[in-house]
Order: structure tokens, then C-alpha cells, then sequence
């Protein structure tokens, strides 16, 4: 009985194959001599150097091994690459060598080298220190007259070029803070101008509007002066020829007192 899932895990596998050796075709096989062309020979070289280089720096990191490869160019030139000293490393390579011809186990070398080491790391704790407690003025009971003599030496030089640094960054920030200072001088000079120039425009523009709305005023003053003048006229006018006697009204007056004064003779 077929399945067709076996099939396709087939197919796959074999054009996976397939796609490797044209991979491995189209690449090729370097031959392991020596070039002859020099300048090629350079460029291998530079590469392949750099190349084992990085690898020896990925091996102390990554497993946490001391590694120290020398290399010498064709021209004599040396490239070397230690994580902790090359001189260290022969050392030690020197006495796992010797202790190993002599019949040492590999964990009694590296127990006894690093008990060493850690012996030289505490003798220069200690002398660190020391040297830091006497820099502080403390710990010179037990010094000689020539080490305090070079510990003053080397206060006075670290005391001079503390003071020269001081004063730099002083003078750079006296330096900074003048500029500072034109900086803004120049914008206040700046912004004092653009404030006459605009209270200048403000006071042309209200001269303006007065003398616009002033000329406009006297014009409505004068027209409605003339209009309450005109009223007045013809009010003034009614009211006389209201005031004034009609004749006959006059004449019926004077006739009514002859009478009046008449009758009164006759009485």
C-alpha cells in the first residue's frame, strides 16, 4: 500500500540532495598548496589570518579558554592574539611541558598555575592598596625619606595637572558665558528695535484713524447743526404767525369794548 506523505518526504529529501551537490559543484574544492601568484598569496593570506584571528578570539570568549597564536607573514611580519599575554601563555605552555615530561597530572599543572596566579593578584591588591592609603597621607610611618620624597613628587605632578584641567574648564566656561552674554546683548538690541518700530506704526496708524474719524464728525456736526437750524426756523416761524392777531379778531375786540364802555354811560 502507498502513501503519498512517504512519497513527498522522498521527493523532498532527494531535490534537498540535489540542490547540496550542485551547491558543493558550484563552490568547488580548493587544492591545498601553495600559491603561486603573489599577490593572490597576500590575499589568501590576509583573509585566512583574519579569519583564524576571529576564531581564536571566539574560542576564549565563548569557552572561556586562554588562547595564543602567533603568526609570522612569508615577509617575517608577526600577528600574535592573546586574551590574557602571549609571554603568560608560553609560560605556562614552557611549564605544563616540563611538569608534564616529568610525569605531573594536567590538574595538578593548572591547580598549582592558578594558585600562583592568584598569589601574584594578591600581592598587587595589596601593594594597590598600600599605595592608595599613602596617597591619602596615611599609612607613612613605615616609608623612607626618598619614597616620601617621590610620593610628594607625584602629589605635586597630579596636583598641577589637576589645577592646569581646572583652570581650562574655567577659561571655557568664561569663554562660553562672554559669548552668551553678545549673544543676548544683540537679541535685546534686536527686540528693542522691533518694539520702537512697532509702537512707530501703532501711533501713525491711531494718527490716521483720528484724522479720518475727526474730518467725518464735523461733517455730521455741521449737517445736523444746518437740520436742528432748519427745525428751528420753521418751528419758530409757526409759532410767530400763531402769535400774531388776526385783524378781524382785532377789530371784533374793539368793537366789544365801545360797547361795553356804552352801556356803562348809560347806566
Amino acid at each position: 500500500m502507498d502513501f503519498p506523505n512517504h512519497h513527498h518526504q522522498e521527493s523532498m529529501s532527494d531535490s534537498c540532495s540535489q540542490q547540496k551537490k550542485n551547491n558543493n559543484m558550484g563552490r568547488g574544492k580548493i587544492e591545498i598548496k601553495r600559491i603561486e601568484n603573489t599577490t593572490n598569496r597576500q590575499v589568501t593570506f590576509c583573509k585566512r589570518r583574519n579569519g583564524l584571528l576571529k576564531k581564536a578570539y571566539e574560542l576564549s570568549v565563548l569557552c572561556d579558554a586562554e588562547v595564543a597564536l602567533i603568526v609570522f607573514s612569508s615577509r617575517g611580519r608577526l600577528y600574535e592574539y592573546a586574551n590574557n599575554s602571549v609571554k603568560a601563555s608560553i609560560e605556562r605552555y614552557k611549564k605544563a611541558s616540563s611538569d608534564s615530561s616529568n610525569g605531573g597530572s594536567t590538574s595538578e599543572i593548572n591547580a598549582q598555575h592558578y594558585q600562583q596566579e592568584s598569589a601574584k593578584l594578591r600581592v598587587q591588591i595589596s601593594n594597590l592598596q598600600n599605595h592608595n592609603r599613602q596617597i591619602l597621607g596615611e599609612a607613612l610611618s613605615n616609608m623612607a625619606i626618598k619614597d616620601l620624597k617621590n610620593l610628594e613628587t607625584k602629589l605635586e605632578k597630579g596636583i598641577s595637572k589637576i589645577r592646569s584641567k581646572k583652570n581650562e574648564l574655567l577659561f571655557a566656561e568664561i569663554d562660553y558665558m562672554q559669548k552668551r552674554e553678545v549673544d543676548l546683548h544683540n537679541n535685546n538690541q534686536f527686540l528693542r528695535a522691533k518694539i520702537a518700530e512697532s509702537e512707530r506704526n501703532q501711533h501713525s496708524n491711531n494718527n490716521n484713524n483720528n484724522v479720518l474719524s475727526g474730518g467725518g464728525t464735523n461733517y455730521n456736526n455741521n449737517e445736523s447743526h444746518h437740520n436742528e437750524q432748519h427745525q428751528f426756523e420753521s418751528r419758530g416761524y409757526f409759532q410767530v404767525t400763531a402769535l400774531q392777531p388776526n385783524n378781524n379778531e382785532n377789530h371784533y375786540a374793539a368793537t366789544a369794548a365801545r360797547q361795553d364802555h356804552m352801556s356803562l354811560q348809560l347806566v
